[in-house]
């Protein structure tokens, strides 16, 4: 059986506790979850797409011209708000649109952010690169002990649970 969590050993922070140490776990996201994320976000970007598609169909008729440009505006306005959610937001909180929604989170295999070049690289590379092979890069986080895709992996990245992460402290020793 495949597990669902990893630990890393972190110091503490409080005065009081930095000569004890607690482990954090973090839960991978499971497959279903990372494909409606992924889902949310392309549907984000389908929609300005059609919303522009629609404008330019409205001015068409004798006004080819205005149509065109319609799309042509549309089409960068889809670039640049892939851009913007897939690359700046998910570098920047480690959440797109469609992480945010389903409450998941982009970190580094190191637990931090994973920063604006990461982040593109992950999106714009990274994805192209997993579909290539019948879309098996995006199934290898099934199969793969830590629920890391192909994107990942060449990103140093790891999709996990937001809210899931919890500081575990040894217990204290009763007085009796």
């Amino acid at each position: 059986m495949v597990t669902n969590a990893e630990t890393m050993k972190m110091a503490s922070s409080t005065p009081r506790q930095r000569s004890e140490s607690h482990t954090r776990v973090r839960y991978r996201a499971p497959f279903a979850l990372r494909c409606g994320a992924l889902l949310i976000d392309y549907i984000v970007l389908v929609l300005i797409m059609t919303l522009s598609t629609m404008v330019a169909r409205l001015m068409g008729g004798g006004a080819r011209l205005a149509g065109g440009t319609a799309e042509k505006v549309g089409i960068i306005l889809t670039l640049i708000a892939a851009v913007f959610d897939l690359g700046i937001l998910a570098g920047l909180t480690g959440r797109s649109i469609g992480k945010w929604t389903t409450g998941l989170r982009l970190e580094t295999v190191g637990g931090r952010t994973p920063g604006i070049p990461r982040a593109l690289l992950r999106h714009f590379i990274g994805y192209p690169i997993s579909l290539i092979p019948f879309g098996l890069g995006f199934l290898m986080s099934i199969v793969n002990p830590t629920g890391r895709a192909l994107h990942d992996l060449i990103c140093g990245t790891v999709v996990i649970r937001k809210g899931t992460t919890q500081a575990i402290r040894p217990v204290a020793k009763s007085k009796s």
